[in-house]
Order: C-alpha cells, then sequence, then structure tokens
C-alpha cells in the first residue's frame, strides 16, 4: 500500500443529544494507545428507543468509532449462537 492509499481512521465526534448511553453493560478490551476502549451498551441513537451497541468509545465517552447496533432479538440471536 503506498501513501496515497492509507486508509482513513474514522472517529465520529458527538453532536451534543446525539445519544444516551442507557447502561454500560460491558467493556470487552482494554484501551488501545489511541485511547479508544471496545464496550458492549444499551445506547439510544437520535432520541430512539435503545439498541445494544458494540464500538469503541473514548474514555469519557465524547467520541467513538463505527460500531454495530443491534435489536434485542438480534443481540439473542447472537449470544444463543455464541454459547454453542
Amino acid at each position: 500500500m503506498n501513501k496515497t492509499n492509507k486508509k482513513r481512521k474514522e472517529i465520529i465526534f458527538m453532536a451534543e443529544n446525539n445519544f444516551e448511553i442507557e447502561e454500560e453493560l460491558a467493556p470487552l478490551g482494554d484501551y488501545n494507545r489511541e485511547g479508544f476502549r471496545m464496550e458492549l451498551n444499551k445506547v439510544s441513537w437520535y432520541n430512539r428507543k435503545s439498541r445494544y451497541d458494540i464500538r469503541p468509545w473514548n474514555k469519557d465517552h465524547s467520541l467513538c468509532k463505527k460500531g454495530v447496533t443491534l435489536s434485542t432479538e438480534e443481540f439473542e440471536n447472537l449470544r444463543d449462537f455464541l454459547k454453542k
């Protein structure tokens, strides 16, 4: 890969009232050298119903990177699959 094709780092800068972390469920790792840690939380985005959310967050939850949100049914299906 040459210098002109470097992968861009994606960081989401959170505007006020974009989200509310309703429940911090589990850290999924340690903080990396950039200051982010993968976490499982219940998050309400844009005042919608909260969903399970897996993504890297900084320590004060003011910045996050791209992640995935799951409905309760999707989360339970994933949990059940991982238990097998």
